[in-house]
This record gives structure tokens, C-alpha cells and sequence, in this order.
């Protein structure tokens, strides 16, 4: 679906009140103005100069949202408590947990990896799921949590960091690689890493930005 599009850079008539720019679409690449139209749940409405998409057709309501973010952080938990890797050769094993993977790579003359292995697949995806419960908390009362612009702009500059699917591409490639010299099996927190993958791409994507609209907070 093509939303009804004004000239890119054409002043739209009218009040440029709260309500009047809730109504107005912006593209990200191209910086064309849309006014919104109502998109049923398949629905998406797309840029006219560059293609790119605009907005889609709600998937998840703040109850919906509130309750996969839950299950993120008891997901998050178990990453970090359970290994993500067993190794065994000759008797001997071993197994690490995500955190403690950042605490091997600290040692050496690697040890800037370590700190953007942990912004990356740590600290990034605690913090939005942190920003998420409190958001979607106070919205689900009907209130608008305190300091919430502050909170969706870092949950904006927060989705490139978190690399979660990276992460596990990488594990699951290191243990492709080593199941032809050791023995090597994935652990519960590598399954609970794949699963809180899936949960932070949902919740942490286009739906929340609705708040904004939902609980009439215009952006500055």
C-alpha cells in the first residue's frame, strides 16, 4: 500500500499544532512528507521518490510488547548464566558463558575487542530491555513514563549496537569449526541467545515508535 503523498519540501497547509504533525509522515532516506493514512495489519506504506518504507500495519499492541519484553530479560538471564559453549577433548572440558567470553578477550592486546563485545552483546541489549520496560510499563497505565523522549532516543541509537545475531553467527560458525577437532556442543544459554535474537528484532523495532503517537508526546 502507497500512501497520499505531498511534494517533498511543499509546507503542509494548516495548524502545525501536536495533532497536525502527528499526521505527517517523514521518510528517513529522503526526507519527503506524508501524511499518514490508516494500514490494516499486513498493510505497508511506502516512500514514492525512494522506495523505502515508511510505516507498516501495527503487528504487536503495548500489552503484547510489554510481555515479550518481559520474557527478553528472563531470556537475557539465562544467556548469561548458562554456558553458550561445551568443549570436551580427552577427557578434559570446558565451557564458557557469554560474559565470560568477554573476560577471556580482555586478556592481551585485545582487550578493545572485549569492551565492544560487551557493548554489543551485554550491555546494548540489557539497556534496551531495561528502556523498554520502563516505556512500555508507564504506557501501559496510561501514563507516559518520566524522561520518555530521552528513553525512545536511546533505544534508537541503541538498535545498531546490539548485535546479538552476529554473536550467535559467530558461535555457530565457531562450532562448525571446531566439531572436526573437538567435541563441541551448543549449551542452554546459546539456545536462549537464538530465542532472545528473535524477541529484541520484535520488540525493539517499528511498534514502539507508536508510543510517540499513542500517548501524544511530540518529539523534540
Amino acid at each position: 500500500m502507497r500512501s497520499t503523498t505531498t511534494e517533498p519540501g511543499e509546507p503542509e497547509p494548516g495548524p502545525h499544532g501536536p495533532a497536525k504533525q502527528a499526521c505527517l509522515l517523514i521518510c528517513e532516506h529522503c526526507d519527503s512528507v506524508y501524511r499518514r493514512q490508516p494500514l490494516a495489519r499486513k498493510q505497508t506504506a511506502h516512500c514514492l521518490r525512494c522506495g523505502a518504507v515508511l510505516e507498516r500495519g501495527r503487528r504487536l499492541n503495548c500489552d503484547q510488547l510489554l510481555a515479550l519484553t518481559i520474557a527478553a530479560g528472563i531470556l537475557f538471564a539465562l544467556a548469561n548464566l548458562f554456558p553458550v559453549i561445551h568443549i570436551s577433548l580427552q577427557g578434559l572440558s570446558n565451557e564458557a558463558t557469554l560474559w565470560e567470553s568477554v573476560r577471556a578477550l580482555a586478556h592481551g592486546r585485545i582487550t578493545p575487542i572485549a569492551l565492544v563485545a560487551g557493548l554489543a552483546i551485554i550491555f546494548a541489549p540489557l539497556l534496551q530491555i531495561a528502556l523498554l520496560i520502563w516505556v512500555l510499563g508507564h504506557a501501559r497505565a496510561g501514563r507516559t513514563a518520566p524522561g520518555f523522549g530521552a528513553c525512545m532516543r536511546a533505544l534508537e541509537h541503541l538498535r545498531p549496537w546490539s548485535m546479538l545475531e552476529v554473536c550467535l553467527l559467530g558461535i555457530l560458525v565457531a562450532i562448525i569449526k571446531l566439531a572436526g577437532m573437538l567435541n563441541v556442543s551448543p549449551g542452554a544459554g546459546l539456545w536462549a541467545m537464538a530465542m532472545l535474537t528473535i524477541l529484541i528484532i520484535l520488540i525493539a523495532g517499528r511498534d514502539v515508535r507508536r508510543l510517540w503517537d499513542e500517548l501524544g508526546v511530540t518529539p523534540r
